[in-house]
């Protein structure tokens, strides 16, 4: 079984971007992705309503960090602290060494490849640092945005679930893309 440690937490860079630890003083940040119709339209989850709800967001963030359940990284652009988007390790088996990842950005931000090219240093993290044999996303059928994205990080469909979960009195659908560290391109 692996041996899960995020201490102490490690920063990752790209050509554009710095993904860094979440700060309490990224609320205001939280806040605005968890609210937003548009970011939250594929995440079964409520709209956070008040600052404090995006606050109990960012400790059940740091406090999965503290106790080594998963881990996530404020998407920031290079030159700039403002986090435009998370993205992180979730559901965590370290022994069946696979994980989830999950990511989301504000909708300016669409469409200009930053989560494409988050998701390859996260990935390089969880395979590398975290030795994970697979890493798993799911995702929304609806959501082709996201579909594209996992596709050209070379993530391939390995499940249509149907009507898995229920939220708000309906039955949703769920699809499961995943990666194996051997097909993993750095």
């Amino acid at each position: 079984m692996l041996e899960i440690n995020f201490h102490p937490f490690k920063n990752l860079e790209t050509e554009r971007l710095l993904l860094r630890r979440i700060a309490e003083t990224d609320v205001a940040e939280i806040f605005e992705l968890r609210s937003n119709p548009e970011t939250m339209q594929y995440i079964p989850r409520p709209l956070a309503k008040t600052k404090e709800e995006a606050l109990a967001h960012f400790k059940m963030i740091d406090d999965k960090i503290e106790s080594n359940e998963g881990i996530n990284w404020a998407i920031t652009l290079k030159g700039s602290p403002k986090l435009i988007g998370i993205i992180g390790h979730y559901r965590i088996q370290p022994e069946n060494h696979r994980c989830e990842i999950g990511y989301m950005i504000l909708p300016q931000h669409n469409g200009q490849g930053i989560v494409t090219e988050a998701i390859k240093v996260v990935l390089e993290y969880g395979f590398e640092d975290l030795q994970m044999h697979s890493i798993e996303a799911v995702i929304d059928p609806e959501n082709k945005a996201s579909e594209r994205v996992l596709q050209k990080n070379g993530f391939i469909k390995e499940a249509h679930i149907l009507e898995n979960l229920l939220y708000e009195g309906k039955f949703l659908d769920a699809v499961i893309y995943s990666i194996l560290k051997r097909n993993f391109k750095q």
